[in-house]
C-alpha cells in the first residue's frame, strides 16, 4: 500500500553503487522544532537528533541545521557519508513535490517558493524528496500506525494550526496546485467569512487550532470563573474541561462541534471511513470526544470512525523515513529501456 505515489525520477547525478547507501534519513521541519532520524533500509530508526527552530525563519538557516544534524547522526553511528542513500523532508506548508519547491509555509515560517530539494541536495550530496509534513504523517500512519491496511482515510494534524493528509485508493491526494488538505481555510458554521491570505490563520484554525483555542479562551476568560490563567495553552484548557471546569468545557464544545462539522463535510465528499487525529491538540481526548458526540448526532449515513494517531509526534518523522526508503529504492532501480 502507498507505493504508487513515488513516481518522480531521481536525478541520475546521484546514482549509487548497489553496495553503498544502506541507510536513509528522515527530516521533520517544524515551526518550533527540527527533528532528524537515521534509519536502515527497512525503516527501523537507529538514531535521532533535534534542535529548536524557534526564531529561525530563513531557509538557509534551516538547511544548515539539517546538515548539522545529518553529520551528527553519522558521527554518532560511526558511519561514512556514502552510507546514506536518500533523505526525505517534510515542511509545514504547500509543497510542490515534483519540483521540490515549498510554495508557501504556515505563518510560523513564512516561506515562499523555496527550492528546498535543490538546497538540501547541494548541502548533503544525496538524493532528496520533500513533501508537506501532514502528508508525511499520513504516510507514517499508513505504514506503521493506526491506518495500516486502510486505502481511504484522512489524517488531521491539529497543533497551532490545522492541515489534512488525504489518502484515496492508497495514494496521497495533493491536488492540482498542491494545496489539497489545506482545511484550516474551510468555512463552516460559526467561522469568520473574511478573506485571509495564504500563510495566515484560516477560519477553521481560528476555532479549532491551538492558537484559535487560546483566543476563544481569552475572549471568555474571567478570574471569577476559573483558576486557570488567561494565557493558558490549548491542552491545559482541555485538561481543565475534563476536570469539570465549565468555561473550559464551553471552549472545548465549540472546538469539537466546529471540527465535527468539518469532518462531516469532508466525509460527504470523500466518503472516507477513517479520520485520524494527530498533533498535540488533535490527540487530546477532550477534543476527540467532543467531536464524536456531535458526529453521532448528525446522521447515520455519515459516521466515519474517528481515532487518535497511534504514532503521536512520531508520525511525520516515520513518514519521512518511509518516503526516504522509497526514494532510495527508486534511485537504485535499473533504468528502463
Amino acid at each position: 500500500m502507498l507505493t504508487r505515489q513515488f513516481e518522480r525520477p531521481i536525478s541520475t547525478s546521484f546514482k549509487q553503487d548497489k553496495h553503498s547507501g544502506c541507510h536513509v534519513i528522515g527530516v521533520d521541519i517544524g515551526g518550533t522544532n527540527l527533528r532528524l532520524a537515521l534509519a536502515d533500509k527497512s525503516g527501523a530508526i537507529l538514531g535521532r537528533w533535534s534542535r529548536s527552530t524557534t526564531g529561525a525563519r530563513n531557509e538557509n538557516v534551516i538547511v544548515e541545521l539539517i546538515r548539522e544534524g545529518f553529520n551528527a547522526l553519522l558521527a554518532e553511528a560511526s558511519l561514512p557519508r556514502n552510507t546514506v542513500a536518500a533523505v526525505a523532508a517534510g515542511a509545514p506548508g504547500i509543497t510542490d513535490t515534483d519540483q521540490g519547491i515549498v510554495v508557501a509555509t504556515s505563518y510560523l515560517m513564512g516561506w515562499r517558493d523555496v527550492p528546498l530539494r535543490a538546497l538540501l541536495e547541494a548541502a548533503l550530496g544525496v538524493p532528496v524528496s520533500i513533501d508537506n509534513d501532514v502528508n508525511l504523517a499520513a504516510l507514517g500512519e499508513a505504514h506503521s500506525g493506526v491506518a495500516q491496511g486502510v486505502d481511504d482515510f484522512v489524517f488531521l494534524g491539529i497543533g497551532t494550526g490545522i492541515g489534512a493528509g488525504i489518502v484515496i485508493n492508497g495514494q496521497l491526494h495533493r491536488g492540482c496546485i498542491w494545496s489539497a488538505g489545506e482545511v484550516g481555510y474551510m468555512l463552516v458554521p460559526g467561522t469568520s467569512e473574511a478573506l485571509v491570505d495564504r500563510g495566515t490563520p484560516g477560519p477553521l484554525e481560528e476555532i479549532v487550532g491551538g492558537q484559535g483555542i487560546r483566543f476563544q479562551w481569552q475572549s471568555r476568560w474571567s478570574e471569577r470563573l476559573t483558576p486557570l490563567p488567561q494565557d493558558a495553552i490549548a491542552t491545559e484548557i482541555f485538561d481543565h474541561a475534563l476536570a469539570g471546569n465549565a468555561l473550559a468545557q464551553e471552549v472545548v464544545q465549540l472546538a469539537g462541534r466546529t471540527l465535527a462539522y468539518a469532518i462531516y463535510n469532508i466525509s460527504l465528499i470523500l466518503n472516507s471511513p477513517l479520520f485520524v487525529l494527530g498533533g498535540t491538540v488533535g490527540m487530546h481526548p477532550a477534543l476527540g470526544d467532543a467531536a464524536r458526540k456531535v458526529l453521532s448526532q448528525l446522521g447515520e449515513r455519515v459516521q466515519p470512525k474517528l481515532v487518535a494517531s497511534a504514532l503521536g509526534p512520531d508520525a511525520q518523522l516515520r513518514g519521512a523515513v518511509f518516503l526516504a526508503v522509497e526514494t532510495a529504492r527508486n534511485n537504485l532501480a535499473p533504468a528502463r529501456g
